[in-house]
């Protein structure tokens, strides 16, 4: 159990932006839907936090955010008891059909639709938002639109 939720953990951080180009089957579509439903809008927070202080140990990325290691390590015992209770608790059934029928994968993916989820949320915040209207500003779209033929 301890290495699929940490494989559940890797494929949230490796396929947020991938999740619908994955090949989900039916018993995929159960667990998916229950982590999202199972899940509060701080436990969402909570995975989004833990996601980003993990990123940060990234060298590229490092001297962006200061994550303490005392912050990534009550992260990471928060998450884990939360991915515990979710596929232990709440959506035991369906991680019990999900993996007899399709496997390991099936909870990986599950768990990335869970962080996309996640992640769409918080780019949903009014600040985000406006964060990303501001990369609007220094995006050529005419030009693209013109490279590409697909302009007036």
């Amino acid at each position: 159990m301890r290495y699929l939720v940490r494989s559940a953990a890797l494929m949230i951080a490796l396929t947020l932006p991938a999740v619908p180009a994955m090949a989900a089957g039916p018993y995929t579509d159960e667990p998916s839907k229950c982590l999202v439903r199972s899940t509060t809008a701080a436990d969402k927070t909570l995975l989004v936090k833990w996601m980003f202080a993990t990123m940060t140990l990234h060298p590229d990325v490092k001297g962006l955010a200061m994550v303490s290691n005392d912050q990534r390590t009550e992260l990471n015992k928060t998450t884990a008891r939360l991915f515990e209770g979710l596929l232990t608790g709440a959506c035991l059934s369906e991680t019990r059909e999900a993996l007899k029928y399709e496997g390991q994968s099936a909870i990986e993916a599950s768990f990335g639709v869970l962080g996309q989820v996640a992640t769409r949320e918080l780019f949903a915040n009014p600040n985000v938002a406006n964060g990303l209207a501001e990369f609007g500003k220094y995006f050529d779209g005419e030009r693209l639109q013109k490279i590409l033929g697909t302009g007036k």
